[in-house]
Protein backbone atom coordinates (compact mmCIF):
# COMPACT_ATOMS: atom_id res chain seq x y z
CA UNK A 1 0.00 0.00 0.00
CA UNK A 2 1.52 3.35 -1.09
CA UNK A 3 0.11 6.69 -0.83
CA UNK A 4 1.21 9.18 -3.12
CA UNK A 5 1.30 13.06 -2.29
CA UNK A 6 0.28 15.78 -3.64
CA UNK A 7 3.49 17.12 -3.94
CA UNK A 8 3.89 19.53 -7.13
CA UNK A 9 7.85 18.28 -7.70
CA UNK A 10 8.07 15.95 -10.91
CA UNK A 11 10.70 12.87 -11.09
CA UNK A 12 10.95 10.36 -13.04
CA UNK A 13 9.05 7.41 -12.34
CA UNK A 14 10.67 4.04 -9.93
CA UNK A 15 10.87 0.89 -10.57
CA UNK A 16 7.51 -0.27 -9.50
CA UNK A 17 6.03 3.05 -10.83
CA UNK A 18 8.12 2.28 -14.20
CA UNK A 19 6.66 -1.44 -14.33
CA UNK A 20 3.03 -0.50 -13.41
CA UNK A 21 2.69 2.02 -15.91
CA UNK A 22 4.50 -0.80 -18.57
CA UNK A 23 2.12 -3.48 -18.06
CA UNK A 24 -0.81 -1.41 -18.54
CA UNK A 25 0.31 0.21 -21.60
CA UNK A 26 1.28 -3.45 -22.61
CA UNK A 27 -2.16 -4.53 -22.62
CA UNK A 28 -3.28 -2.13 -24.97
CA UNK A 29 -0.15 -1.97 -27.08
CA UNK A 30 1.76 -5.15 -27.00
CA UNK A 31 5.36 -5.42 -28.51
CA UNK A 32 4.72 -2.16 -29.36
CA UNK A 33 5.70 -0.54 -26.28
CA UNK A 34 8.92 -0.43 -27.42
CA UNK A 35 8.17 1.94 -30.19
CA UNK A 36 6.69 4.21 -27.53
CA UNK A 37 9.62 4.01 -25.11
CA UNK A 38 12.18 4.13 -28.06
CA UNK A 39 10.12 7.27 -29.93
CA UNK A 40 12.62 10.04 -31.28
CA UNK A 41 11.58 13.62 -29.96
CA UNK A 42 12.29 15.90 -32.90
CA UNK A 43 11.42 19.54 -31.66
CA UNK A 44 13.15 22.77 -31.30
CA UNK A 45 16.30 23.84 -33.39
CA UNK A 46 18.00 20.69 -31.97
CA UNK A 47 18.83 18.44 -35.30
CA UNK A 48 19.44 15.40 -33.19
CA UNK A 49 16.34 14.09 -32.17
CA UNK A 50 16.14 13.21 -28.48
CA UNK A 51 14.04 10.51 -26.58
CA UNK A 52 10.75 10.98 -24.74
CA UNK A 53 10.60 10.05 -20.76
CA UNK A 54 8.04 9.07 -18.23
CA UNK A 55 7.60 11.78 -15.48
CA UNK A 56 5.23 11.81 -12.33
CA UNK A 57 3.71 14.69 -10.98
CA UNK A 58 0.82 15.04 -8.40
CA UNK A 59 0.16 11.33 -8.49
CA UNK A 60 -0.31 11.69 -12.60
CA UNK A 61 2.39 10.74 -15.12
CA UNK A 62 3.49 12.06 -18.37
CA UNK A 63 4.83 10.81 -21.51
CA UNK A 64 7.01 14.02 -22.20
CA UNK A 65 10.25 14.87 -24.11
CA UNK A 66 13.14 14.92 -22.41
CA UNK A 67 13.63 18.51 -23.93
CA UNK A 68 10.59 19.95 -22.63
CA UNK A 69 11.16 18.77 -19.15
CA UNK A 70 14.53 20.55 -19.28
CA UNK A 71 13.08 23.39 -20.44
CA UNK A 72 9.90 22.91 -17.72
CA UNK A 73 12.78 23.72 -14.79
CA UNK A 74 12.08 27.29 -15.54
CA UNK A 75 8.94 27.62 -14.37
CA UNK A 76 8.20 27.79 -10.79
CA UNK A 77 6.89 24.21 -9.16
CA UNK A 78 3.67 25.45 -8.00
CA UNK A 79 3.24 27.26 -11.22
CA UNK A 80 3.10 23.50 -13.43
CA UNK A 81 0.23 22.26 -13.90
CA UNK A 82 0.85 19.74 -16.98
CA UNK A 83 3.52 18.39 -19.08
CA UNK A 84 3.34 16.25 -22.58
CA UNK A 85 0.69 13.97 -22.84
CA UNK A 86 -0.76 12.75 -19.58
CA UNK A 87 -1.17 8.62 -19.68
CA UNK A 88 -3.09 8.08 -16.61
CA UNK A 89 -2.43 8.73 -12.77
CA UNK A 90 -2.14 6.46 -9.63
CA UNK A 91 -4.91 6.02 -6.97
CA UNK A 92 -4.40 6.62 -3.60
CA UNK A 93 -4.45 3.15 -3.49
CA UNK A 94 -1.00 2.79 -5.61
CA UNK A 95 -2.76 1.43 -8.68
CA UNK A 96 -2.19 2.99 -11.88
CA UNK A 97 -5.30 3.88 -14.52
CA UNK A 98 -4.99 5.31 -17.76
CA UNK A 99 -7.07 8.36 -18.34
CA UNK A 100 -8.41 9.64 -21.65
CA UNK A 101 -5.22 11.51 -22.36
CA UNK A 102 -3.50 8.99 -23.17
CA UNK A 103 -5.81 7.82 -26.10
CA UNK A 104 -3.71 9.15 -29.02
CA UNK A 105 -0.72 7.05 -28.10
CA UNK A 106 -2.73 4.36 -27.66
CA UNK A 107 -5.05 4.70 -30.92
CA UNK A 108 -1.70 5.13 -32.94
CA UNK A 109 0.39 1.88 -31.04
CA UNK A 110 -3.27 -0.45 -30.43
CA UNK A 111 -2.26 -4.05 -31.19
CA UNK A 112 -6.47 -4.61 -30.79
CA UNK A 113 -9.20 -2.28 -32.09
CA UNK A 114 -13.09 -2.02 -32.52
CA UNK A 115 -15.10 0.00 -34.99
CA UNK A 116 -18.51 1.05 -33.96
CA UNK A 117 -21.68 1.51 -36.24
CA UNK A 118 -22.20 4.89 -36.28
CA UNK A 119 -25.63 4.21 -34.42
CA UNK A 120 -23.29 2.85 -31.32
CA UNK A 121 -21.41 5.87 -31.09
CA UNK A 122 -23.19 7.93 -28.91
CA UNK A 123 -23.50 5.35 -26.43
CA UNK A 124 -20.14 4.48 -25.96
CA UNK A 125 -19.45 8.30 -26.02
CA UNK A 126 -21.88 8.78 -22.81
CA UNK A 127 -19.94 5.75 -21.06
CA UNK A 128 -21.76 2.61 -21.88
CA UNK A 129 -20.01 -0.67 -22.68
CA UNK A 130 -20.02 -1.97 -26.26
CA UNK A 131 -22.81 -4.00 -27.70
CA UNK A 132 -22.06 -6.83 -29.88
CA UNK A 133 -25.05 -5.07 -32.04
CA UNK A 134 -22.86 -2.15 -32.63
CA UNK A 135 -19.62 -3.52 -33.78
CA UNK A 136 -19.01 -2.77 -36.98
CA UNK A 137 -15.34 -4.59 -37.44
CA UNK A 138 -13.00 -6.07 -34.96
CA UNK A 139 -9.87 -7.10 -35.09
CA UNK A 140 -8.81 -10.82 -34.73
CA UNK A 141 -7.22 -12.99 -32.11
CA UNK A 142 -8.39 -10.56 -29.63
CA UNK A 143 -8.69 -12.88 -26.32
CA UNK A 144 -10.95 -11.38 -23.11
CA UNK A 145 -9.38 -9.04 -21.18
CA UNK A 146 -7.25 -7.54 -23.64
CA UNK A 147 -7.34 -4.19 -23.89
CA UNK A 148 -9.20 -2.84 -27.24
CA UNK A 149 -9.16 0.59 -28.57
CA UNK A 150 -12.45 2.12 -29.91
CA UNK A 151 -12.81 3.82 -33.13
CA UNK A 152 -15.49 4.97 -34.90
CA UNK A 153 -16.26 3.60 -39.01
CA UNK A 154 -14.04 6.67 -39.94
CA UNK A 155 -11.11 5.12 -38.12
CA UNK A 156 -11.56 8.82 -35.45
CA UNK A 157 -10.16 6.97 -32.32
CA UNK A 158 -13.57 7.19 -29.47
CA UNK A 159 -11.93 5.61 -26.36
CA UNK A 160 -11.13 2.28 -24.81
CA UNK A 161 -11.67 -0.30 -22.74
CA UNK A 162 -11.33 -4.31 -21.89
CA UNK A 163 -12.48 -6.95 -23.89
CA UNK A 164 -14.92 -8.68 -22.25
CA UNK A 165 -14.89 -12.08 -25.01
CA UNK A 166 -12.55 -13.15 -27.46
CA UNK A 167 -12.77 -12.11 -31.47
CA UNK A 168 -14.50 -16.18 -31.29
CA UNK A 169 -16.76 -15.86 -28.59
CA UNK A 170 -18.26 -12.11 -30.32
CA UNK A 171 -19.08 -14.02 -33.46
CA UNK A 172 -21.54 -16.39 -31.90
CA UNK A 173 -23.16 -13.76 -29.18
CA UNK A 174 -26.52 -12.35 -29.25
CA UNK A 175 -26.64 -8.60 -30.30
CA UNK A 176 -27.14 -7.31 -26.61
CA UNK A 177 -23.96 -9.21 -25.27
CA UNK A 178 -21.08 -6.98 -24.52
CA UNK A 179 -17.98 -7.42 -26.57
CA UNK A 180 -16.46 -4.32 -24.78
CA UNK A 181 -16.37 -3.14 -20.91
CA UNK A 182 -15.96 0.42 -21.34
CA UNK A 183 -12.80 2.49 -19.52
CA UNK A 184 -12.83 5.81 -21.31
CA UNK A 185 -13.79 7.71 -24.26
CA UNK A 186 -13.97 11.13 -25.67
CA UNK A 187 -16.93 12.26 -24.07
CA UNK A 188 -15.14 12.35 -20.43
CA UNK A 189 -13.85 15.82 -21.86
CA UNK A 190 -17.29 17.40 -21.25
CA UNK A 191 -18.58 14.90 -18.94
CA UNK A 192 -15.83 15.39 -16.06
CA UNK A 193 -14.30 18.34 -17.11
CA UNK A 194 -13.53 19.56 -13.87
CA UNK A 195 -11.25 16.35 -12.70
CA UNK A 196 -9.42 16.15 -15.92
Amino acid sequence: FRVYPTEAKMRPLDEQETTQVFEKLHKFVGNNLKNIVENPSHEGTDNTPGRYCFRLQRNRVYYVSESLVKRATNVKRDNLVSLGTQLGKFTKGGKFHLTVQCLGLLAAHAKHKVWLKPTSEMSFLYGNNVLKGGVGRITESISDHDGVVVFSMSDVPLGFGVAAKSTQDCRKMDPNGIVVLHQADIGEYLRMEDDL
